[in-house]
């Protein structure tokens, strides 16, 4: 459901909501913070998310634009040696494991990661 259909309309000139789901925009406020940070300037964060963009096997119509952006923003993280991607990669398979292991309706947790050492 879209802010329009709850009853808030959009800005003018907006038909539709620009991020489709949270983690949209929780990734794009984290590069912004992030660049605002200092972690990377402008230009490095427009040459990634390019270079993203026009990678191999990259929907034409441009409906994974914000995976792409994600994989970018964890490229820079990794080149900044603030996040590794073996890192990355080992937090998103612990989430999802926990994700496997949740009953429906609960919410998802990292300590439900069966693997998880306490």
């Amino acid at each position: 459901m879209s802010r329009h259909e709850k009853g808030r309309p959009l800005p003018p000139g907006i038909d539709e909501p620009v991020f489709s789901e949270p983690w949209q925009a929780e990734a794009f406020a984290l590069t912004v913070a992030l660049h605002e940070k200092g972690l990377f300037s402008w230009r490095e964060w427009a040459e990634t998310l390019s270079a993203e963009v026009k990678a191999p096997g990259v929907a034409e119509d441009g409906s994974d634009y914000y995976d792409c952006w994600l994989r970018a923003l964890e490229k820079l993280l990794a080149a900044k040696g603030v996040a590794p991607q073996h890192d990355v990669d080992q937090l998103a398979a612990a989430w999802q494991r926990a994700a496997h292991a949740t009953p429906h309706g609960k919410p998802i947790l990292l300590e439900n990661d069966p693997q998880r050492t306490r």
